[in-house]
């Protein structure tokens, strides 16, 4: 059994996970949890309490959430590169983070159909829509990636939230995100993560 266990489904956001396990080059095993009943099985929630994928266990350590992953991953596996020095992480954190907490709510709320308005705009965290979407762009405009100038891991959970929301409709189209989408779909470890979890989606539905 290998010591990097990886659990997801391929219609989840572990495919975030799943291209950052690529990026790391680490050896690892995939666990298919299915949406009917494994997700919310004692065994499962025995790693994951949440009853969600993904999560990873390694070396008998347990991370849940995206974000907390990829940040893990970037500093287990050091070699790969994937995290900024220590004193060089302010816009690492910040926008790792950002997307993690007021994107992250802010498309779900759009996606259910919520609008927030000015009256309730301060007590709601990420203020309202269209002040998220404005300072996405800024955070990957007039740079190369979203930390500088060097790919991190907050580039894989960032550009994840931007590519899905470009091909699920709640993202508006503007030409930094564009030129931002283009460069990571370069990336390797980004299509082979990508063919993994088309080829395993097809094995979950035949």
């Amino acid at each position: 059994m290998s010591d990097l266990i990886f659990y997801t489904n391929p219609q989840s956001r572990g495919r975030i996970v799943r291209w950052m396990l690529e990026e790391v080059g680490a050896d690892y095993e995939t666990v298919v949890i299915d949406y009917a009943s494994g997700m919310k099985s004692d065994a499962y929630r025995a790693i994951n309490p949440m009853g969600k994928v993904p999560a990873i266990v390694h070396r008998s350590r347990t991370v849940t959430e995206c974000a907390a992953i990829c940040a893990y991953l970037a500093d287990a596996f050091p070699d790969a590169g994937l995290a900024p020095a220590t004193e060089d992480r302010a816009d690492y954190y910040r926008w790792l983070f950002f997307a993690a907490g007021p994107l992250e709510a802010a498309a779900t709320e759009r996606a259910r159909g919520i609008v927030v308005t000015p009256e309730q705009s301060r007590m709601v965290g990420y203020g309202s829509f269209d002040t998220v979407i404005d300072a996405l762009e800024h955070a990957v405009s007039g740079r190369t990636y979203i930390a500088g100038d060097r790919f991190t891991a907050a580039d894989v959970y960032v550009g994840s939230h931007i590519m899905w929301g470009s091909q699920f409709g709640w993202l508006p189209k503007r030409p930094a995100f564009d030129a931002y989408m283009a460069r990571l779909a370069e990336r390797p470890a980004y299509i082979r993560g990508g063919e993994k979890d088309d080829a395993l989606m097809a094995e979950v539905k035949a």
